[in-house]
């Protein structure tokens, strides 16, 4: 069930703190990106809300994916979590480095929603994700 995202990580610093982009008014979707992203990785969130937070077109390609509501499937993905290393926003995107997860998120027109999670880099290559919409 993993997919890949052709997002790539802009190069960055590697070290510790969290790595914020400033450009315009990011810096201040930062905490509630920051917030969705340690929400829907708690392994012992409610699994409705955790679905909540996805993305329509997510939400719509694990359940296809799954065959099965997403509240079933939700707790048997591998999402890594950790705690937050660096986030990237950028426009309507963002991109929450955890310490063993990367998490990707649109602005929707309900606050900040998961569009891939439990992704994994591969150098030039685009992110493996056991979590994304198409």
């Amino acid at each position: 069930m993993r997919r890949t995202v052709r997002w790539r990580l802009l190069a960055g610093a590697g070290g510790l703190g969290i790595l914020l982009s400033t450009t315009g008014c990011a810096s201040a979707s930062v905490p509630d990106v920051q917030q969705v992203a340690a929400a829907f990785e708690n392994p012992s969130g409610d699994p409705q809300g955790r679905c909540a937070l996805l993305a329509p077109a997510t939400l719509a390609a694990l359940e296809s994916d799954a065959s099965a509501p997403c509240a079933q499937v939700i707790t048997a993905v591998a999402l890594g979590g950790g705690t937050a290393r660096a986030v990237e926003v950028w426009g309507d995107g963002a991109q929450v480095r955890l310490t063993a997860d990367t998490v990707f998120l649109t602005e929707t027109g309900t606050g900040w929603k998961v569009t891939a999670a439990g992704c994994e880099p591969r150098g030039e290559q685009p992110y493996d994700c056991e979590v994304e919409g198409p």
